[in-house]
């Protein structure tokens, strides 16, 4: 089992920054590839950013790229998501997830078997 959980979320204006941090305990943080999803009200949960478990590897979504950086802190347990220029379209709820194959970048969420809570993000125009 892998626990994850979410902070960072918040309310901000139109052009702002926001940092999640997602926290992980459990199994080893290492074998596991991460990623983040979004949700908005009536809308499916979308695939926002992904980091392989070394690192070095990452994927975005079109609509984040140049804006949103992932990273991850393997001797802290933790994956992190920069938001830089946000838009009133980037309010959702935000969920960090733990995939079990570390060298590669799922964007469907079959492809995750661990999610966290979700942090709230508001975006006011």
């Amino acid at each position: 089992q892998v626990q994850l959980v979410e902070s960072g979320g918040g309310l901000v204006q139109t052009g702002g920054s926001l940092r999640l941090s997602c926290a992980a305990s459990g199994r080893t943080f290492g074998n596991y590839a991460m990623g983040w999803f979004r949700q908005a009200p009536g809308k499916e949960r979308e695939f926002a950013a992904g980091i392989t478990a070394s690192g070095i590897g990452t994927r975005y979504a079109d609509s984040v790229k140049g804006r949103f950086t992932i990273s991850r802190d393997s001797a802290k347990n933790t994956v992190s998501l920069q938001m830089n220029s946000l838009k009133p379209e980037d309010t959702a709820a935000y969920f960090c997830a733990a995939a079990a194959m570390p060298y590669f970048v799922p964007t469907n969420r079959d492809g995750y078997q661990y999610w966290g809570q979700g942090t709230q993000v508001t975006v006011s125009s």
